[in-house]
Protein backbone atom coordinates (compact mmCIF):
# COMPACT_ATOMS: atom_id res chain seq x y z
CA UNK A 1 0.00 0.00 0.00
CA UNK A 2 2.84 2.44 1.22
CA UNK A 3 4.48 1.43 -2.45
CA UNK A 4 0.94 2.74 -4.16
CA UNK A 5 0.79 6.26 -2.31
CA UNK A 6 4.44 6.60 -2.87
CA UNK A 7 3.40 5.33 -7.11
CA UNK A 8 0.54 7.78 -7.13
CA UNK A 9 2.06 10.82 -6.02
CA UNK A 10 5.19 10.43 -8.05
CA UNK A 11 2.54 10.17 -10.94
CA UNK A 12 0.07 12.83 -9.88
CA UNK A 13 2.22 15.52 -7.94
CA UNK A 14 4.80 17.69 -8.42
CA UNK A 15 6.42 18.17 -4.20
CA UNK A 16 8.48 21.03 -3.05
CA UNK A 17 11.33 20.45 -1.36
CA UNK A 18 13.44 22.53 1.17
CA UNK A 19 16.19 22.28 -1.76
CA UNK A 20 14.65 21.05 -4.69
CA UNK A 21 11.67 19.77 -6.38
CA UNK A 22 10.92 16.10 -6.70
CA UNK A 23 8.31 14.91 -9.82
CA UNK A 24 9.39 17.56 -12.35
CA UNK A 25 8.31 15.30 -15.09
CA UNK A 26 5.28 13.45 -16.71
CA UNK A 27 5.81 9.68 -16.60
CA UNK A 28 2.85 8.21 -16.46
CA UNK A 29 3.35 6.87 -20.33
CA UNK A 30 1.80 3.31 -21.24
CA UNK A 31 3.76 0.59 -19.65
CA UNK A 32 5.72 2.57 -17.18
CA UNK A 33 4.27 1.68 -14.28
CA UNK A 34 2.88 -2.00 -13.86
CA UNK A 35 -0.78 -2.48 -12.92
CA UNK A 36 -1.74 0.87 -14.49
CA UNK A 37 -3.85 1.42 -18.01
CA UNK A 38 -2.16 4.40 -19.48
CA UNK A 39 -2.64 4.27 -22.87
CA UNK A 40 -4.77 7.54 -24.06
CA UNK A 41 -8.42 6.96 -23.86
CA UNK A 42 -10.90 9.15 -25.52
CA UNK A 43 -13.43 7.92 -23.18
CA UNK A 44 -11.33 8.31 -20.13
CA UNK A 45 -10.35 11.88 -21.46
CA UNK A 46 -13.68 12.92 -21.48
CA UNK A 47 -14.51 12.23 -17.94
CA UNK A 48 -11.23 13.68 -16.62
CA UNK A 49 -11.15 16.73 -18.52
CA UNK A 50 -13.19 19.37 -17.43
CA UNK A 51 -12.91 23.58 -17.54
CA UNK A 52 -13.85 25.72 -14.61
CA UNK A 53 -14.83 29.74 -14.42
CA UNK A 54 -13.67 30.39 -11.59
CA UNK A 55 -13.33 34.66 -11.92
CA UNK A 56 -14.42 36.91 -14.76
CA UNK A 57 -14.19 40.46 -14.70
CA UNK A 58 -14.33 43.01 -17.46
CA UNK A 59 -10.78 42.52 -18.55
CA UNK A 60 -9.49 39.26 -16.68
CA UNK A 61 -10.62 35.92 -16.65
CA UNK A 62 -9.06 33.16 -14.19
CA UNK A 63 -10.26 29.56 -14.93
CA UNK A 64 -8.57 26.17 -14.32
CA UNK A 65 -8.18 23.31 -17.17
CA UNK A 66 -8.08 19.92 -15.42
CA UNK A 67 -6.81 16.30 -16.87
CA UNK A 68 -4.33 18.12 -19.37
CA UNK A 69 -0.57 17.50 -20.19
CA UNK A 70 1.56 20.64 -19.29
CA UNK A 71 2.36 20.65 -23.30
CA UNK A 72 -1.11 20.93 -24.25
CA UNK A 73 -1.26 24.14 -21.15
CA UNK A 74 1.81 25.61 -22.78
CA UNK A 75 0.64 24.91 -26.09
CA UNK A 76 -2.43 27.17 -25.32
CA UNK A 77 -0.70 30.02 -23.67
CA UNK A 78 1.67 30.23 -26.34
CA UNK A 79 -1.25 31.13 -29.07
CA UNK A 80 -2.85 33.46 -26.79
CA UNK A 81 0.52 35.47 -26.41
CA UNK A 82 1.43 35.19 -30.01
CA UNK A 83 -1.23 33.52 -32.52
CA UNK A 84 -4.64 35.39 -31.77
CA UNK A 85 -4.74 38.57 -33.95
CA UNK A 86 -5.74 42.20 -32.95
CA UNK A 87 -5.71 45.48 -35.28
CA UNK A 88 -2.23 47.78 -34.02
CA UNK A 89 -0.76 50.69 -36.01
CA UNK A 90 1.75 49.29 -39.09
CA UNK A 91 2.56 52.67 -40.88
CA UNK A 92 2.98 56.10 -39.59
CA UNK A 93 2.87 58.99 -41.97
CA UNK A 94 4.32 62.07 -40.80
CA UNK A 95 2.98 65.46 -42.40
CA UNK A 96 4.54 67.42 -39.85
CA UNK A 97 5.95 66.89 -36.54
CA UNK A 98 7.91 69.97 -34.85
CA UNK A 99 7.61 68.22 -31.13
CA UNK A 100 11.07 67.15 -29.66
CA UNK A 101 9.85 63.27 -29.90
CA UNK A 102 11.68 61.90 -32.58
CA UNK A 103 9.36 60.77 -35.83
CA UNK A 104 10.72 57.29 -35.06
CA UNK A 105 10.31 57.28 -31.17
CA UNK A 106 6.18 58.47 -32.61
CA UNK A 107 5.57 56.01 -34.79
CA UNK A 108 6.76 53.71 -32.35
CA UNK A 109 4.52 54.95 -29.35
CA UNK A 110 1.83 54.62 -31.54
CA UNK A 111 2.40 51.70 -32.80
CA UNK A 112 1.76 50.25 -29.41
CA UNK A 113 -1.38 51.54 -28.49
CA UNK A 114 -3.87 49.41 -28.41
CA UNK A 115 -6.62 49.71 -30.63
CA UNK A 116 -10.92 48.98 -29.78
CA UNK A 117 -11.33 47.13 -33.11
CA UNK A 118 -12.82 43.53 -33.66
CA UNK A 119 -10.23 41.86 -35.47
CA UNK A 120 -12.45 39.03 -36.90
CA UNK A 121 -14.09 42.16 -39.12
CA UNK A 122 -11.08 42.13 -41.35
CA UNK A 123 -8.63 40.21 -43.58
CA UNK A 124 -4.71 40.03 -43.36
CA UNK A 125 -3.07 42.72 -45.79
CA UNK A 126 -2.46 41.22 -48.78
CA UNK A 127 -3.18 37.28 -47.82
CA UNK A 128 -1.48 35.84 -50.42
CA UNK A 129 2.26 37.37 -49.37
CA UNK A 130 1.66 37.19 -45.90
CA UNK A 131 2.50 33.76 -45.45
CA UNK A 132 6.18 34.92 -47.22
CA UNK A 133 6.05 38.31 -45.69
CA UNK A 134 4.08 39.72 -42.81
CA UNK A 135 3.67 43.16 -44.37
CA UNK A 136 5.09 43.32 -47.02
CA UNK A 137 5.28 46.34 -49.66
CA UNK A 138 3.66 49.32 -49.62
CA UNK A 139 0.41 48.49 -50.97
CA UNK A 140 -2.49 50.53 -50.39
CA UNK A 141 -4.82 49.38 -47.77
CA UNK A 142 -8.37 49.01 -48.59
CA UNK A 143 -11.33 49.01 -46.02
CA UNK A 144 -11.42 45.26 -45.62
CA UNK A 145 -7.60 45.37 -44.02
CA UNK A 146 -6.72 48.66 -42.63
CA UNK A 147 -8.28 51.01 -40.21
CA UNK A 148 -7.26 54.92 -40.75
CA UNK A 149 -6.36 56.56 -37.79
CA UNK A 150 -5.46 60.71 -37.91
CA UNK A 151 -3.74 63.07 -34.90
CA UNK A 152 -3.23 66.53 -35.87
CA UNK A 153 -3.02 68.49 -32.89
CA UNK A 154 -1.42 72.25 -32.47
CA UNK A 155 -0.21 73.62 -29.03
CA UNK A 156 -1.24 77.32 -28.36
CA UNK A 157 -0.94 79.98 -25.71
CA UNK A 158 -3.57 80.73 -23.21
CA UNK A 159 -4.49 84.38 -23.51
CA UNK A 160 -6.57 84.21 -20.34
CA UNK A 161 -3.77 82.77 -18.03
CA UNK A 162 -2.95 84.35 -14.96
CA UNK A 163 0.49 85.83 -15.60
CA UNK A 164 2.28 84.33 -12.40
CA UNK A 165 1.28 81.40 -13.26
CA UNK A 166 3.38 78.36 -13.96
CA UNK A 167 1.06 75.71 -14.28
CA UNK A 168 1.06 73.90 -17.89
CA UNK A 169 -2.43 72.95 -17.74
CA UNK A 170 -3.27 76.73 -17.30
CA UNK A 171 -0.65 78.33 -19.39
CA UNK A 172 -1.33 76.51 -22.98
CA UNK A 173 -4.06 74.16 -24.73
CA UNK A 174 -3.51 71.10 -26.09
CA UNK A 175 -0.14 70.59 -24.78
CA UNK A 176 -0.64 67.07 -23.95
CA UNK A 177 -1.33 64.61 -26.60
CA UNK A 178 -3.57 61.76 -25.32
CA UNK A 179 -4.59 58.51 -27.50
CA UNK A 180 -8.00 60.43 -27.47
CA UNK A 181 -6.93 62.79 -30.08
CA UNK A 182 -6.47 59.68 -32.64
CA UNK A 183 -9.85 60.27 -34.62
CA UNK A 184 -10.85 57.64 -36.95
CA UNK A 185 -11.27 58.26 -40.76
CA UNK A 186 -13.01 55.99 -42.85
CA UNK A 187 -11.43 54.79 -45.78
CA UNK A 188 -13.74 53.22 -49.10
CA UNK A 189 -16.93 52.58 -48.10
CA UNK A 190 -16.43 51.59 -44.02
CA UNK A 191 -18.92 53.54 -43.00
CA UNK A 192 -21.39 51.88 -45.11
CA UNK A 193 -19.24 48.51 -43.91
CA UNK A 194 -19.36 49.56 -40.02
CA UNK A 195 -22.60 51.51 -39.30
CA UNK A 196 -22.46 51.32 -35.43
CA UNK A 197 -18.39 50.79 -35.28
CA UNK A 198 -16.94 52.73 -32.56
CA UNK A 199 -12.82 52.38 -34.01
CA UNK A 200 -10.84 53.92 -31.37
CA UNK A 201 -8.09 53.48 -29.11
CA UNK A 202 -8.79 51.46 -25.66
CA UNK A 203 -7.55 54.13 -23.25
CA UNK A 204 -8.35 57.74 -24.06
CA UNK A 205 -5.74 58.62 -21.43
CA UNK A 206 -2.12 57.43 -23.29
CA UNK A 207 0.10 60.17 -23.24
CA UNK A 208 1.89 60.22 -26.07
CA UNK A 209 3.85 63.44 -26.25
CA UNK A 210 4.21 66.92 -24.74
CA UNK A 211 4.37 70.25 -26.59
CA UNK A 212 4.85 73.42 -26.41
CA UNK A 213 3.18 76.79 -28.32
CA UNK A 214 3.90 76.97 -31.46
CA UNK A 215 4.70 73.15 -31.88
CA UNK A 216 2.02 70.25 -33.32
CA UNK A 217 2.21 66.83 -34.94
CA UNK A 218 0.28 66.10 -38.05
CA UNK A 219 0.31 61.99 -38.91
CA UNK A 220 -2.10 59.42 -40.30
CA UNK A 221 -1.96 55.88 -39.10
CA UNK A 222 -2.75 52.58 -40.94
CA UNK A 223 -3.81 49.84 -38.86
CA UNK A 224 -3.60 46.57 -40.13
CA UNK A 225 -4.60 42.91 -38.81
CA UNK A 226 -1.75 40.94 -37.28
CA UNK A 227 -0.08 38.28 -34.63
CA UNK A 228 2.09 38.65 -31.62
CA UNK A 229 4.87 36.65 -33.34
CA UNK A 230 5.10 38.77 -35.79
CA UNK A 231 5.22 42.20 -33.32
CA UNK A 232 4.47 42.36 -29.44
CA UNK A 233 2.32 45.16 -30.54
CA UNK A 234 -0.16 42.68 -31.87
CA UNK A 235 -0.29 40.64 -28.81
CA UNK A 236 -4.38 40.49 -27.25
CA UNK A 237 -3.18 40.24 -23.69
CA UNK A 238 -1.22 42.15 -21.09
CA UNK A 239 -0.38 38.60 -19.40
CA UNK A 240 -1.56 34.97 -20.27
CA UNK A 241 0.00 32.69 -17.63
CA UNK A 242 -0.59 29.28 -15.67
CA UNK A 243 0.52 27.96 -12.68
CA UNK A 244 -0.59 24.02 -10.94
CA UNK A 245 -3.41 24.07 -8.05
CA UNK A 246 -1.24 24.04 -4.88
CA UNK A 247 -1.41 20.69 -2.73
CA UNK A 248 -1.08 21.57 1.21
CA UNK A 249 -0.74 18.95 3.63
CA UNK A 250 -0.64 18.73 7.00
CA UNK A 251 0.99 15.24 8.37
CA UNK A 252 0.19 15.74 11.75
CA UNK A 253 -1.94 18.30 13.87
CA UNK A 254 -0.46 21.71 14.96
CA UNK A 255 -1.24 23.66 17.81
CA UNK A 256 -1.26 27.02 19.90
CA UNK A 257 1.87 28.61 19.39
CA UNK A 258 3.27 26.52 15.88
CA UNK A 259 -0.62 27.28 14.78
CA UNK A 260 -0.13 30.74 14.60
CA UNK A 261 3.68 30.44 13.02
CA UNK A 262 2.34 28.18 10.55
CA UNK A 263 -0.33 30.70 9.43
CA UNK A 264 2.01 33.28 9.09
CA UNK A 265 4.36 31.07 6.82
CA UNK A 266 1.62 31.19 4.02
CA UNK A 267 -0.07 33.91 2.45
CA UNK A 268 -3.76 35.11 3.72
CA UNK A 269 -6.47 32.60 3.79
CA UNK A 270 -4.38 29.81 3.00
CA UNK A 271 -4.13 28.41 7.19
CA UNK A 272 -6.77 29.25 9.02
CA UNK A 273 -7.07 28.46 13.35
CA UNK A 274 -9.60 26.47 14.72
CA UNK A 275 -10.45 26.71 18.42
CA UNK A 276 -11.09 22.98 19.12
CA UNK A 277 -11.09 22.30 22.80
CA UNK A 278 -9.91 25.16 24.35
CA UNK A 279 -6.65 24.48 21.45
CA UNK A 280 -5.54 26.53 18.59
CA UNK A 281 -5.45 23.83 15.65
CA UNK A 282 -4.42 24.79 12.28
CA UNK A 283 -6.00 23.56 9.35
CA UNK A 284 -6.05 24.13 5.51
CA UNK A 285 -8.65 26.56 4.62
CA UNK A 286 -8.07 27.46 1.07
CA UNK A 287 -4.08 26.02 -0.54
CA UNK A 288 -5.51 28.07 -4.14
CA UNK A 289 -3.96 31.07 -2.59
CA UNK A 290 -0.66 30.46 -1.76
CA UNK A 291 2.55 31.63 -3.61
CA UNK A 292 4.65 28.45 -2.25
CA UNK A 293 7.32 30.94 -1.41
CA UNK A 294 8.09 27.97 1.15
CA UNK A 295 8.97 30.19 3.98
CA UNK A 296 7.63 26.89 6.36
CA UNK A 297 10.98 25.53 5.29
CA UNK A 298 13.22 28.12 7.35
CA UNK A 299 11.63 27.04 11.00
CA UNK A 300 12.91 23.63 12.37
CA UNK A 301 9.76 22.66 14.47
CA UNK A 302 7.72 22.98 10.89
CA UNK A 303 9.58 21.94 8.17
CA UNK A 304 9.00 18.57 8.19
CA UNK A 305 5.03 18.76 9.83
CA UNK A 306 3.92 20.23 5.94
CA UNK A 307 4.04 19.02 2.94
CA UNK A 308 4.23 20.98 -0.05
CA UNK A 309 2.84 19.99 -3.34
CA UNK A 310 1.29 20.94 -6.89
CA UNK A 311 -1.28 19.17 -8.89
CA UNK A 312 0.46 17.68 -12.02
CA UNK A 313 -2.93 18.08 -14.10
CA UNK A 314 -4.78 20.87 -12.86
CA UNK A 315 -3.55 24.21 -14.54
CA UNK A 316 -4.79 27.64 -13.11
CA UNK A 317 -5.04 30.18 -15.99
CA UNK A 318 -5.21 33.82 -15.91
CA UNK A 319 -5.91 36.14 -18.51
CA UNK A 320 -5.72 39.62 -18.60
CA UNK A 321 -6.77 41.53 -21.69
CA UNK A 322 -5.28 44.32 -23.22
CA UNK A 323 -9.19 45.73 -23.85
CA UNK A 324 -8.85 45.03 -27.61
CA UNK A 325 -11.17 41.74 -27.21
CA UNK A 326 -13.06 40.34 -23.92
CA UNK A 327 -10.91 37.75 -22.24
CA UNK A 328 -13.70 34.97 -23.05
CA UNK A 329 -13.37 35.74 -26.62
CA UNK A 330 -9.53 35.69 -26.52
CA UNK A 331 -9.84 32.25 -25.28
CA UNK A 332 -12.74 30.94 -27.28
CA UNK A 333 -10.72 32.48 -30.42
CA UNK A 334 -7.41 30.64 -28.90
CA UNK A 335 -9.15 27.10 -28.72
CA UNK A 336 -10.53 27.51 -32.80
CA UNK A 337 -6.45 28.49 -33.49
CA UNK A 338 -5.53 24.97 -31.95
CA UNK A 339 -8.42 23.33 -33.14
CA UNK A 340 -7.31 24.25 -36.61
CA UNK A 341 -3.62 23.43 -35.41
CA UNK A 342 -4.43 19.62 -34.76
CA UNK A 343 -6.62 19.74 -38.29
CA UNK A 344 -3.73 20.52 -40.40
CA UNK A 345 -1.71 18.34 -38.25
CA UNK A 346 -4.10 15.52 -39.03
CA UNK A 347 -4.18 16.06 -43.10
CA UNK A 348 -0.61 16.12 -43.53
CA UNK A 349 -0.65 12.89 -41.46
CA UNK A 350 -3.10 11.32 -44.27
CA UNK A 351 -1.16 12.91 -46.75
CA UNK A 352 1.90 10.98 -45.96
CA UNK A 353 1.94 7.75 -48.46
CA UNK A 354 2.01 4.82 -46.53
CA UNK A 355 4.49 1.73 -47.73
Amino acid sequence: MAAKRGTDEMRDRVVLGEFGVRNVHTTDFPGNYPGYEDAWDRRRFEEAFRVDIIREEEGALEFDMVGIDAAIANAFRRILLAEVPTMAVEKVFVYNNTSIVQDEILAHRLGLIPIRADPRLFEYRNQEAHAILPFPGDEEGTEIDTLQFQLKIKCSRNPQAAKESSDPNELYFNHKVYSKHMIWVPLGNQTDLFPDADFRPVHDDILIALLRPGQEIDVLMHCVKGIGKDHAKFSPVATASYRLLPDITLLQPIEDEAAEMLQKCFSPGVIEIQNIKGKKVARVANARLDTFSREVFRHEGLKNLVRLARVRNHYIFSVESTGILPPDVLVSEAIKILMGKCQRFLNELDSVPME
